[in-house]
């Protein structure tokens, strides 16, 4: 057990034993929930024939993880603003090593699904947990740069499910990467319960009566309401593709053998990850500046939306251009919880993100398994592949409803 000064240190010690010992712990979490999240779009061929998977049951099951996810948002919440992200996240990790280790064995469509909501379940608090770790320990001004490095770690977690993932699967197959995963999990769990400090002098937490008081207060906020569904769909289309449904896209509409859209994959990733940080950055300095972080996320969503287009009407479908702009711009609506964590006290800044979280990721449960059932509207063609205006209708249904969103957003909340 790490000693009681070492669990004593406080941001005097400076910022790099704080990106030590809590920024790097949790990331190693964040990472994991990336890869678990991603590696579908590189073993759907394999789940497709073994199991005998539809592209609605494809998308049911990997939204499965969303579903589960959102599910325990409040209550992850709550928890987070009464116990801390370093207990509360270390628990959860083993629930997801249990999904994975289930899911490596599951020979039924029934047994992957409760093994990736358990997964879902148990990496709920990656982001949520780190976030709220961040506010706790770094100064505010540096919370948009500080979240886009972080939300970096999770963009090479996803790299490492794309030709990583493919280039393991020429070793092993599919089930013992899961067993693999689920040691891993366990060691992140046990690394974030043994090194992560613990924060002091910021009061004891409220009862749990008044923590569920707050929940409410937030979700009857006007601000949070202006917020929330330009977060949702947003991040719930970037999701729902990018750890999916790109993967076939890129087959069908691309003509890529499967080394090929592995690669694509991967750069995607790559991509999304400079994405990651270049938000950050970008927030961060123009915030310097006097530039509202409102006026950032909109130019970000609105290049976000473009991207979509050009997706869905197949702008150069074998270059890589719409999807460099499109990993570049998917996570903008990321900027949604630091402009809440400002407006909430930090007492209630677990709570209100994921009070987001809810609502976000149950959307990208609806997105996702929406997008196959949409797909599946269409018949397959001779190969298995789907056919082109499946995507358009999929992919279309949901960028409209974005579009709506950033509307909503832009509207000017009406002062009483």
């Amino acid at each position: 057990m790490t000693s009681t000064k070492f669990r004593d240190i406080g941001p005097e010690h400076g910022l790099t034993l704080i990106t030590l010992t809590v920024f790097l712990p949790f990331a190693g979490g964040y990472f994991l929930s990336y890869f678990y999240r991603s590696v579908n779009a590189i073993i759907a061929p394999q789940l497709i024939s073994e199991i005998g998977l539809t592209a609605g049951d494809l998308g049911f099951l990997t939204s499965a993880y969303f579903l589960a996810f959102a599910a325990i948002q409040i209550p992850l919440g709550i928890l987070l603003d009464r116990f801390g992200p370093r207990r509360v996240q270390s628990t959860l990790l083993l629930g997801a090593a249990l999904g994975a280790f289930l899911f490596s064995m599951g020979e039924t469509q029934i047994i992957l699904i409760i093994g990736r909501a358990l997964i879902g379940l148990g990496v709920a608090g990656g982001l949520m947990a780190s976030l709220k770790a961040i506010t706790m320990w770094y100064p505010q001004n540096r919370w948009p740069l500080v979240n886009g490095c972080f939300m970096a770690m999770g963009g090479l977690g996803a790299m490492a499910a794309t030709a990583p993932m493919e280039l393991a699967l020429t070793v092993t197959d599919w089930r013992h990467v899961f067993v693999i995963l689920s040691g891993a999990t366990v060691a992140v769990s046990l690394i974030i319960f043994l090194v992560v400090p613990e924060r002091k002098g910021l009061g004891s937490p409220a009862g749990l009566k008044d923590q569920i008081r707050g929940v409410g207060s937030i979700f009857s906020n006007a601000l949070f309401w202006k917020l929330v569904p330009l977060a949702m769909t947003t991040l719930a289309a970037n999701m729902a593709i990018q750890s999916l449904w790109v993967g076939p896209w890129f087959k069908d509409i691309g003509g890529f053998d499967r080394n090929g859209v592995a690669s694509n994959l991967l750069f995607l990733a790559f991509i999304m990850t400079v994405g990651f940080i270049g938000t950050g950055v970008i927030a961060d300095y123009l915030t310097r500046r006097n530039v509202s972080l409102k006026s950032i996320t909109v130019w970000g969503i609105a290049l976000f939306l473009v991207a979509q287009l050009a997706v869905i009407f197949e702008i150069d479908p074998q270059g890589f251009a719409v999807w460099v702009l499109f990993g570049l711009t998917m996570n903008v609506g990321i900027l949604v919880y630091p402009q809440l964590s400002e407006h909430f006290p930090l007492t209630h800044t677990g709570r209100a993100n994921t009070a987001v979280n809810l609502l976000t990721f149950g959307w990208v449960f609806i997105t996702q398994y929406g997008m196959g059932e949409i797909i599946d509207l269409w018949p397959t063609d001779p190969d298995g592949g789907y056919h082109p205006d499946a995507y358009r209708a999929s992919f279309g249904t949901f960028l409209a409803l974005q579009f709506v969103a950033i509307v909503w957003f832009m509207i000017p909340t009406r002062k009483n």
